[in-house]
């Protein structure tokens, strides 16, 4: 029986153990530092969760009486809730889900809109929070203590979570985001082995064992719910007067009494969204281009929308006065060009990815202003039609455009 009582350890030592065969085989071993940190990364982020949902399912399938086995399991589902919201919120930044985007909004490069309206989330929470209540309530009671008619009403909470968890994962299936599937699928198969783990606990309870409500018609109710079997389904009849009370509820808190519906429909991007956002804007790692995208306007004077490497950007002056200098420069000086290109893709793309503040961009732009002035006096000293030059800066190339101009 010492072995069963190991059970979180044993996953945690197999997830290390397949995620050192998998680093081997990539040949991660050269490196111990970058050997050990990619077991970690692997055994940890992708090889845990797994093993962890594959636990949670043996146990929906195959119900144990041993309580030792049972303890154990609970331990694993506490596992995989907290450590699921915890993977959720560090993967989010690397999928640049906006989670407080709406649609209209415009976004840059590949960051995405919310997949639940913001206007619609406080609803969602309290819903997916009913849900998580029902759960902790199911999961820590002792059901042979509390009345039938309370279990009942908890099952409902879980249902409503359930509904968001199932909704959640259709509105976000794709390849990219497949992670943020894992979480809610685990919740419902928790919820599902909690109903059917509860039920059968309750059908060796005695008649004269139930507490009994001193209201008559929650009496009643009680009474007709002492054969567990009726659970399942009473819990989904009293799941709708449950979603009502609390959509009433919200609406005194100004939600919309179609904010349920709304919140996956009033988005883009998604596989439920029924409305279409604003391309997004491309901010380019030349960070002038970040300035010009992310400054105040009044500041730095946006003039039209240009193409870099394939993509729109936004274009200003101080923008085209600096690319057309170094296109001179490549044509005068390539050897030197090479040497100050080098220089600027070491140091100016890193500086670009900390332009995230309007502030910033007009704090730079007012610095490359003297530059700017000397970029454009080294221009007219030495290119016949200066201003033409400058013009056709970002414009797309073609080329009898180009020989008219």
């Amino acid at each position: 029986m010492e072995h069963k009582k190991n059970l979180v350890s044993y996953s945690v030592l197999f997830s290390g153990i397949f995620g050192t065969l998998i680093c081997l085989g990539y040949g991660a071993g050269d490196n111990i530092l970058a050997f050990m940190l990619g077991v970690l990364a692997v055994g940890g982020l992708v090889v845990y969760p797994i093993v962890l949902t594959l636990l949670n399912l043996f146990f929906l399938i195959v119900r144990v009486k041993n309580p030792v086995l049972v303890r154990q399991a609970k331990y694993i589902e506490y596992i995989t809730l907290v450590l699921g919201v915890l993977y959720t919120v560090l993967i989010l930044p690397f999928l640049e889900i906006q989670l407080k985007a709406d649609w209209t909004e415009i976004l840059a490069n590949r960051q995405v809109h919310t997949p639940v309206w913001v206007g619609g989330q406080p609803t969602i929470l309290v819903l997916a929070c009913l849900g998580m209540a029902g759960y902790l309530f199911l999961s820590w009671v002792n059901i042979c203590k509390v009345p039938p008619l309370l279990c009942v009403f908890a099952i409902s909470g879980m249902y409503l979570g359930v509904a968001i968890c199932l909704v959640w994962i259709v509105q976000v299936f794709s390849e990219r985001y497949f992670l943020l599937c894992v979480l809610p699928f685990n919740y419902i198969v928790l919820a599902a082995k909690t109903v059917r783990y509860k039920v059968g606990e309750w059908q060796g309870q005695q008649r004269e064992e139930v507490k009994e409500f001193k209201n008559p018609k929650l009496n009643a109710w009680n009474q007709k719910l002492l054969e567990s079997r009726r659970w399942p389904a009473a819990a989904f009849f009293f799941m709708w007067p449950l979603l009502g009370i609390t959509v009433a509820v919200l609406l005194l808190f100004g939600q919309r009494p179609d904010s349920i519906i709304r919140a996956w429909t009033e988005t883009s991007d998604w596989n439920l969204s029924a409305q279409s956002a604003p391309q997004n804007i491309y901010y380019d790692e030349h960070y002038l281009c970040t300035v010009a995208a992310g400054g105040h306007r009044k500041l730095v004077k946006p003039i039209r929308m240009g193409i870099r490497h394939g993509h729109p950007v936004i274009v200003n002056r101080q923008l085209c006065v600096a690319n057309a200098f170094e296109e001179l420069l490549q044509e005068c000086f390539p050897s030197f060009h090479r040497g100050v290109r080098g220089f600027y893709d070491r140091f100016g793309f890193p500086i670009a990815r900390w332009i995230r503040s309007p502030y910033i961009a007009d704090g730079i732009y007012l610095l490359m202003k003297p530059l700017e002035w000397l970029f454009l006096g080294v221009l007219y000293c030495y290119d016949v039609n200066p201003e033409n030059r400058i013009a056709v800066q970002y414009l797309p190339k073609y080329p009898d455009f180009e020989r008219r101009v």
